[in-house]
């Protein structure tokens, strides 16, 4: 007898409770002590500390560090949870979950147990790690970075600099990649963990931004800076590879970011039409107004379900069906991130006049979305990423 025993879907398609009350935890947190602070925090271009410090306490700050380093070893999807969450009623300070993974996502792959535990444990205290793998001259180019690192007897010393790094100058321990064997090309990079107290570590000026105005976004400068040689990240030369592996399990986070941020002003917005009356009647009584909210949704929904699989893949090491890790965390990336930049147009519209003013949430929303697009990888370059691996699992069959 061949027949499958098909017990009821019921949780197929359904966050186990954990993750629920997950959910509802970090979002009372959010609206309680991070929401009250973010219109201020974007004003004023200021770090979100009441943000930190509520996430640090509650033990929201870095979910995803193993327990054997004094972390709670959160999988993937609850670390996209918390990320959503906070995005949702603040952009800025949602970059404090998502850059303290993607500053360790390399180390947690990649490094020794040893340096494992000598960084980890930092983070998982309340410490935040940032990613440097941009240059002025090296974007979505990354491979051709000039920055380098020497071996000395028992240290490296790296001379360069690296830009747009988000969160820099707040981070106790940053991934730095840099060029080990210029004969090399991308095999001739490696990775690096540099702590801010080393010598010849400093960080330069912040960036004045169109959005997530209270994440500082530095430059960063390496004169003969020093490190003990058991900080590089795994082997000389696979430095490349562990940062192309590092946005396959951090791309998704973006992905969250983008959709807090389009939820929350998709609920702004919800909220908003009831209230406002024109023509004797509340607008959300138009058809137009409600075809735009069901527009809205859609995308949502759907931009959710793409992320949250895009975090279970990471967890399972590669998608199933044939489709990569790559392909999945690439599309959810860019298509959350667009659908951020689109539902929180959408939502300025919704509100007129009001939404174009900063006495309302949904401008300030509108401008933090564009960032998802951006950065983590452009969706120029998420597309190309995705284009690749849809030939090359063509080519297999």
């Amino acid at each position: 007898n061949t027949h499958m025993a098909l017990t009821p879907g019921f949780d197929l398609f359904q966050l186990p409770e954990e993750h629920q009350e997950l959910r509802a935890v970090i979002r009372d947190l959010a609206e309680k002590q991070i929401a009250p602070y973010a219109a201020d925090v974007d004003e004023n271009e200021r770090f979100p500390e009441e943000a930190l410090k509520a996430l640090n306490e509650a033990g929201f700050n870095a979910v995803h560090v193993p327990e054997q380093f004094g972390g709670q070893g959160a999988d993937s999807v609850a670390a996209c949870i918390v990320i959503e969450e906070v995005a949702r009623v603040c952009g800025s300070a949602s970059l404090i979950p998502a850059v303290n993974k993607l500053g360790t996502m390399g180390l947690i792959l990649k490094g020794s147990d040893e340096l494992k535990s000598k960084v980890l444990p930092d983070i998982a205290n309340g410490e935040m790690a940032s990613y440097a793998l941009t240059e002025r001259e090296a974007g979505s180019d990354a491979g051709s970075m000039k920055t380098r690192a020497v071996r000395e007897g028992d240290e490296w010393v790296l001379n360069g600099s690296k830009c747009f790094i988000t969160n820099g100058g707040r981070s106790t321990w940053y991934t730095v990649m840099a060029v080990t064997d210029p004969e090399k090309g991308a095999n001739g990079i490696s990775a690096f963990m540099v702590h801010k107290d080393d010598e010849g570590f400093r960080v330069g000026g912040l960036e004045h931004k169109l959005g997530i105005k209270g994440s500082p976004t530095a430059e960063l400068y390496f004169e003969n800076c020093r490190i003990p040689a058991d900080r590089i990240i795994g082997e000389e030369g696979t430095g490349f590879k562990t940062a192309l592996e590092t946005l396959d399990h951090t791309r998704p986070t973006i992905g969250a970011q983008a959709l807090g941020i389009a939820q929350g002003a998709y609920d702004y917005a919800v909220g908003y039409v009831q209230e406002r009356q024109q023509f004797g009647k509340p607008i959300a009584a138009f058809q137009n107004t409600q075809f735009m909210l069901a527009d809205m949704r859609m995308k949502i929904d759907a931009a959710r379900l793409m992320v949250y699989t895009a975090a279970a893949n990471a967890e399972r090491g590669t998608a199933e069906g044939g489709a990569r890790l790559g392909l999945m965390a690439a599309n959810a990336k860019t298509f959350a991130s667009d659908v951020a930049m689109q539902v929180t147009t959408d939502a300025v519209q919704l509100l007129g006049g009001y939404g174009f003013t900063r006495d309302f949430p949904v401008e300030r929303m509108m401008r933090d979305a564009k960032i998802t697009q951006i950065y983590e990888g452009t969706n120029q370059i998420c597309r190309m990423v995705a284009g690749r691996q849809i030939l090359a699992d063509a080519q297999k069959r």
